[in-house]
């Protein structure tokens, strides 16, 4: 009897292990986060089997990651990789590159992982392995590791940390920190956790002694998401404890508005400085409120996210509108006080088009602060966001074939553009002065499955749509399995089959923003008039069980958007959005015609039409705008205005899909004809 029972005991002892384990298996771990209110899905819980999502994630394994991978293990061009193994004693030479070269080269192994879970290829594996080797040599055993202060002080003999204000050390032991938590939930291997674990052992030694100025030297915060992320998979405190005194030090000695310090955060009115640096530092505060429920920090953040969402984001979910410029608040009669700020939010309603920076990394960022701000609510509002920024200002900074990448994605172009701007030239394979981006937007894409799904207690919450198959547990351990079929964001229909899921359970569908009409039917019975809304999601709470069919289809009209009258870039234009996808007109559709030229009538009627943009099948949007004249622009100014008007057949496209047919003159708002 007693034999029985133990082994009764002990199997009940191995389930709850096993479904702890595959509850904290997740990309955003707030399975045990007291203020969060949506739980995250495992890392494998979702598998896309067709449609666009499934076919970026497949160019993303296929092209985008082994690209990644070659050029970072590079000793001819990229040299990330070379430098830990210079620092480690493996190889020989000089630092070369960026001082955020080792952030890059994590978030490469973050990729790869988030691919290796998806798909167990024991090769990436390898790749995996064989890197975390060299980076454990590499650190010192006090736990610093930063290639290039180690090779410096291999050959100085002086050991300087944190002594530059523009380095990226903080910056890169986050990102160390966060591909670190990430591969040992997909691998269940402790090597590079353990170099995270040292590494952040050593900020909190660091910090006990260091000056306020050194304290301050940490731009572009991402160890506060690291640090958070690293509590949450080992439950040491003294993590979180860091986190919340690096935000108690921001602003305690004088900072800018550059690295958005000048003020303390409880205090900040807006967001300022660096879009990066700033989007960076709000997701990892909102981890941070999710651990401790500081409603001072909430509220900041609050604050913050209705400035951007009111007043400085693009209509594509891109962020910030400056490539350099001078702070607002930073100017002064006396010069020396003049404060610089660069790849930056500008001034309330300041959203130029042409010289639009909205750096890849801040529009990722961007996503980064949204997803936690919903994992904390549970508002759709954030989803919205999220979605505007994924499928517009993120997707567009790499080409459809997964080749080449924008470090900026501006708004319009044109070849006769008088001004060269530093980070122009279109797409490239890779951005020798700032290669960050990349490795940031294919982490990005190989993580997307993690956004689909959500819990909350007995209910799943339907974030993103796309076609996948979802195998998950509920926190009292029952299966829920589901298939969901759609062609979205092309059409507004979503098929969803429950193909296991215990009784009582609910389901949550997010309605979209741009969604004004629907339709929900479940198991042949209309309940969209029956059915209650929550926070933008749409509850189904009766009848959902094993075999249940739910169909949800979304009117996804074209609607033609104005700007906000502020916006003096967009007076009497309009952009053209369907669904959660914004368009742009591209030179390549247009023949003998200057695009500049063209308007749209404030009644056209587009109609939906599938293309070809280089290989790669979308919906684009057919429908006759307005030709203004043929004026010749040469060393004029202004000219008197063109009073004719002529049809023309125009074809707009995704604005995500630009600049993948050559070097061609866009926009994404042009002239009403009202």
């Amino acid at each position: 009897m007693n034999k029985v029972r133990f082994i009764f005991f002990s199997t009940l002892l191995l389930a709850a292990i096993a479904l702890a384990g595959s509850a904290q298996n997740s990309l955003v771990n707030t399975q045990n986060s007291p203020f969060a209110k949506m739980q995250t899905l495992g890392l494998s819980d979702v598998h896309f089997t067709n449609g666009f999502l499934a076919e970026r994630f497949e160019v993303c394994k296929n092209t985008m990651l082994p690209e990644l991978w070659k050029t970072y293990t590079s000793d001819s061009f990229c040299f990330s990789y070379k430098n830990f193994k210079v620092a480690a004693g493996l190889d020989t030479g000089r630092f070369r590159g960026p001082s955020f070269h080792d952030g890059d080269f994590y978030k490469t192994l973050e990729a790869v992982t988030a691919v290796y879970a998806s798909t167990k290829d024991k090769k990436l594996e390898a790749w995996l392995d064989e890197a975390i080797a060299v980076i454990a040599k590499a650190q010192k055993q006090d736990g610093y590791i930063y290639t290039k202060s180690i090779i410096e002080q291999k050959k100085s003999g002086k050991a300087k940390m944190f002594d530059d204000q523009l380095s990226f050390e903080a910056y890169n032991f986050g990102h160390l920190m966060t591909a670190a938590c990430l591969h040992y939930r997909a691998t269940g291997k402790k090597t590079l956790l353990e170099v995270a674990q040292k590494s952040a052992d050593f900020l909190i030694g660091f910090y006990k002694t260091a000056t306020p100025e050194q304290a301050r030297n940490a731009i572009c915060p991402s160890h506060y998401m690291g640090l958070v992320e690293l509590y949450r998979t080992t439950s040491e405190k003294k993590y979180l404890q860091l986190v919340n005194y690096l935000i108690d030090i921001r602003g305690t000695v004088e900072g800018t508005d550059d690295n958005s310090d000048r003020a303390p955060f409880r205090k900040m009115e807006k967001i300022v400085g660096h879009a990066v640096r700033a989007n960076y530092l709000c997701a990892g505060v909102a981890d941070v409120f999710a651990e401790t429920g500081d409603k001072t920090l909430l509220t900041t953040l609050d604050k913050l996210w209705h400035n951007v969402t009111e007043t400085k984001m693009y209509v594509t979910g891109g962020c910030g509108a400056l490539y350099d410029g001078v702070s607002v608040d930073g100017t002064a009669y006396k010069p020396d006080t003049v404060q610089k700020i660069h790849q930056a939010y500008g001034r309330d309603f300041q959203l130029p088009n042409f010289s639009a920076h909205n750096e890849t990394c801040a529009n990722i960022g961007n996503m980064l602060w949204n997803w936690r701000m919903f994992l904390l609510t549970g508002e759709s509002k954030y989803m919205d966001v999220l979605e505007l920024s994924l499928y517009n200002s993120v997707m567009s900074g790499v080409s459809l074939d997964g080749s080449s990448y924008f470090y900026t994605n501006p708004l319009a172009a044109s070849t006769n553009y008088p001004y060269h701007l530093r980070w122009e030239g279109g797409r490239v394979p890779y951005i020798s002065k700032s290669n960050c981006c990349p490795p940031n937007l294919v982490r990005t894409i190989a993580e997307l499955n993690n956004y689909m799904y959500t819990f909350n207690g007995d209910a799943l919450f339907v974030n993103l749509y796309g076609a996948n198959q979802l195998k998950s547990k509920f926190a009292d351990g029952s299966v829920v399995a589901i298939e969901q079929t759609t062609n979205y964001p092309w059409y507004g229909g979503v098929q969803l089959v429950v193909k296991e899921m215990a009784p009582g359970k609910k389901i949550y569908l997010r309605v979209p923003q741009w969604c004004t009409k629907y339709s929900v039917v479940c198991n042949g019975v209309d309940i969209s008039k029956k059915t209650q809304t929550v926070n933008g999601y749409l509850v189904l709470d009766k009848g959902i069980a094993k075999g249940s069919v739910i169909a949800f289809n979304m009117d996804m009209p074209t609607t033609l958007l104005e700007a906000n009258p502020l916006v003096e870039e967009n007076k009497n234009q309009v952009t053209v959005k369907r669904g959660p996808i914004v368009y742009c007109l591209e030179s390549a559709d247009l023949k003998n015609t200057n695009l500049f030229s063209v308007a749209i009538p404030s009644g056209i009627v587009f109609t939906p039409k599938s293309v070809l943009v280089g290989q790669t099948k979308m919906m684009g949007l057919e429908g006759t705008a307005k030709l203004l004249g043929t004026k010749n622009w040469n060393h004029s100014l202004y000219q008197p205005l063109t009073k004719t008007e002529a049809p023309i057949k125009i074809t707009m496209i995704p604005y995500f899909a630009w600049a993948n047919r050559g070097k061609t003159d866009m926009s994404v708002w042009l002239p009403v004809l009202k």
